[in-house]
């Protein structure tokens, strides 16, 4: 609890909250951050899971991966800004709560996939294998849920 309160008044937290203009920007800069994220590993997903087969894995894989960390990246950076101005609050939240776990499971599924050589053959050759299939199915509903986890958050 004394991490949540010294977090709280930080320099960050406190400009947050006099600023309802900083503050906008902020959440505006999560929300396309976010846009970003799911819109690079939805098609990707999508198409690892075997939809859009006409489409080269091999050459959209890379990239949407890549657009994806970045917008995760962003978005981690400016969730935690706006985690900063009520953290208390936020730490009491179910569902914020429940998104930091889906946020965590999807993490952990993506560093599955990169390590494993399903990953390395899909993008050296374009040939997806079933497992991949399977975690890339996954991987779109984990940031679906993450998606309606964090509009839930403003209703509790």
């Amino acid at each position: 609890m004394e991490l949540l309160e010294w977090l709280a008044a930080t320099t960050l937290a406190v400009e947050l909250r006099r600023s309802a203009t900083l503050y906008m920007f902020v959440n505006a800069a999560h929300i396309l951050a976010i846009g970003l994220l799911v819109g690079a590993i939805l098609p990707l997903d999508l198409r690892l899971a075997g939809l859009f087969a006409k489409v080269p894995v091999e050459v959209i894989a890379p990239f949407l991966s890549r657009s994806a960390g970045i917008g995760l990246a962003l978005a981690l950076l400016t969730g935690f800004c706006l985690f900063s101005v009520r953290p208390a609050e936020y730490a009491a939240n179910t569902a914020f709560l429940a998104k930091l776990g889906l946020i965590a499971f999807g993490l952990l599924n993506v560093l599955i996939v990169h390590a494993g050589k399903g990953w390395r053959t899909a993008i050296a050759i374009g040939i997806v294998r079933p497992a991949l299939r399977f975690s890339a199915a996954l991987s779109a509903l984990i940031w679906i849920a993450a998606v309606v986890a964090g509009r839930w958050v403003g209703f509790l």
